[in-house]
């Protein structure tokens, strides 16, 4: 089971906004797949993108042809990697690690994180290649390397690659022709709805998760989320993530500190901040996930007006942490806490994501923007490399600016003093994006806590280009309220690409310079930094950040 409880102001929203939803019916329109829930606007995209709701029973087949993919295997196979971006690799990441059961996650374009990948047991590897569109530039790279590393160690890629893609996919095709084994996924699910989909059941399975069991936990759970009562914990946690104030008023909770306090789900913040920010993050407003470190993190403790504390507790348990003072009455505390099984709590938050689209008034299922920075990026790679000159240099630290934002500046310290100074008090946030070896460079994401309590407001950490397929939504059509200090570095080695006209490094160099540029398109304030001895730079920064 799950359970949902708000307190403080979320109590509030919870009290006005739910018996509204209960009168219109929305949680069993939801779950009959109503596609006009969200509105005239809406209604196209809705209408295939709304069988999430039924997967608990429709995806029981994939038990049994996972399991005859995985008899099929050689029996030396016992290294599974992921090879997929965004929705396609954080469901699987999360149901593994919470399982207790291996898996290594590619979902990076760096050269050194993917030859790291490729020098890993690779006579013992199985490759899942997923992709929903059949086209996403790193999934196919990284195929193409795994591809070429299994011919040149002598084994037949055939048998060794496991293609997930939607029907009549350009990935669904080439894969046939080249004899891998390819499963289908059900094309009516976007790809951040998808976990209990082909996309995290397959990979899971083929490392060992009884996904069987995933699904029984999401079957328990389905006839409660589509009641139309006020006690719905899906209508409870999605009024609650709105809130009370309308969407485009300045001021309102729309920012969520998601901490971990108890639960014996691993990662899942990193799995709903997807969710949550691609779904929402749009049209000028939008709800921004904050994945901090625990109950104790700075975001959970602030008594801040836009920031809802959130905990994940064991199932049946209580929040250990008391969040911040907030302003449903004297000294009340505001937040909520969410407990339950994995596989129920992904069908919760995929069904208050929904309410919480209809509350926003906007389209939880589309994601104008996340393709901007993939065309930049495309439009870098295919023309002429375009070298710009550092706005100044620091001790081998290359620093650039959006116009006017280092003026005055001479060295990282000041920069990053410059880009600070632009958060807006009380409202603004901190977005740090790493495009490094996040394995070799793992230290630099404990800056995100310090910077948090240094600026006083919300810091996000992600690591990039994975970050684009989450969060990088939120970034360009969510409120123009954030700061974002890009930080990238040269690589011990470059690594080609087979068949291709790019190499890792450079494609990895085109999405954070096209990101950079969509940003700056956007208004936004950023702050690019280029490490060109990743060690020392590295070090430097935590230095500086902290």
């Amino acid at each position: 089971m799950v359970e949902v409880t708000a307190t403080g102001a979320a109590a509030d929203a919870v009290r006005v906004r739910v018996p509204g939803l209960v009168d219109e019916r929305f949680a069993s329109r939801l779950f009959a797949q109503d596609a006009t829930l969200w509105g005239p606007e809406a209604e196209a995209e809705s209408a295939i993108r709304l069988s999430w709701v039924g997967l608990a029973t429709s995806s029981r087949p994939l038990v049994d042809e996972v399991a005859a993919i995985r008899a099929a295997l050689p029996a030396e196979v016992d290294h599974v990697v992921l090879a997929g971006m965004g929705g396609s690799s954080l469901a699987p990441e999360v149901i593994c690690a919470t399982a207790g059961v291996p898996l290594t996650v590619l979902d990076s374009s760096d050269p050194d994180y993917v030859r790291a990948a490729l020098a890993d047991r690779l006579e013992r590897t199985v490759v899942v290649v997923s992709s929903k569109s059949g086209g996403t530039v790193e999934t196919d790279s990284q195929r193409r390397a795994y591809s070429a590393a299994f011919t040149a160690a002598g084994i037949d890629p055939a048998g060794r690659i496991v293609v997930v893609t939607d029907p009549g996919s350009p990935l669904e095709a080439s894969a046939r022709a080249d004899g891998h084994h390819v499963v289908l996924a059900d094309p009516n699910v976007g790809g951040r709805y998808s976990a209990l989909t082909a996309f995290g059941l397959v990979p899971s399975a083929l490392a060992g998760v009884d996904v069987g069991a995933l699904l029984d936990e999401a079957q328990a759970v389905t006839d409660l989320l589509a009641e139309d009562g006020e006690g719905n914990p899906a209508l409870v946690l999605g009024a609650a993530l709105a809130g009370l104030a309308p969407a485009d008023q300045a001021g309102r909770r729309d920012k969520l500190a998601l901490a971990a306090d108890g639960t014996s789900v691993v990662g899942f913040a990193d799995w709903a901040e997807q969710l949550v920010a691609e779904s929402t993050g749009k049209q000028g407003t939008g709800l921004l996930p904050v994945v901090v470190e625990g109950p104790q993190a700075p975001e959970v403790r602030w008594p801040a007006s836009d920031v809802l504390p959130l905990l994940l507790v064991a199932a049946g348990g209580e929040p250990d942490a008391e969040p911040g003072e907030g302003e449903g009455g004297a000294g009340a505390q505001t937040g909520v806490s969410v407990g339950g099984s994995l596989g129920a709590l992904m069908l919760l938050w995929e069904a208050a994501t929904a309410v919480a689209g209809r509350l926003l008034s906007i389209n939880p299922f589309d994601q104008p923007d996340v393709e901007s920075a993939k065309k930049a990026a495309r439009g870098m790679l295919e023309g002429a490399p375009v070298a710009t000159a550092p706005d100044l240099v620091d001790a081998g630290i290359e620093l650039r600016g959006t116009p006017g934002l280092l003026d005055g500046v001479n060295d990282l310290p000041g920069a990053v003093a410059a880009l600070l100074a632009r958060l807006e008090p009380g409202r603004g946030y901190l977005a740090v994006m790493a495009y490094l070896d996040r394995s070799a460079q793992a230290s630099l994401a404990g800056v995100r806590a310090p910077l948090a309590l240094r600026t006083e407001r919300p810091t996000t950490f992600g690591w990039g280009p994975r970050f684009l397929h989450s969060t990088g939504q939120y970034h360009k059509g969510g409120p123009a309220t954030g700061v974002y200090l890009q930080v990238t570095g040269d690589p011990a080695a470059d690594l080609d690409v087979p068949g291709q006209p790019f190499t890792f490094g450079g494609l990895i160099a085109a999405q954070a310079a096209g990101d950079a540029q969509v940003l700056a398109d956007h208004g936004r304030p950023v702050l690019r930094v280029h490490l060109t001895d990743r060690a020392a730079g590295v070090a430097r920064l935590l230095e500086v950040l902290q």
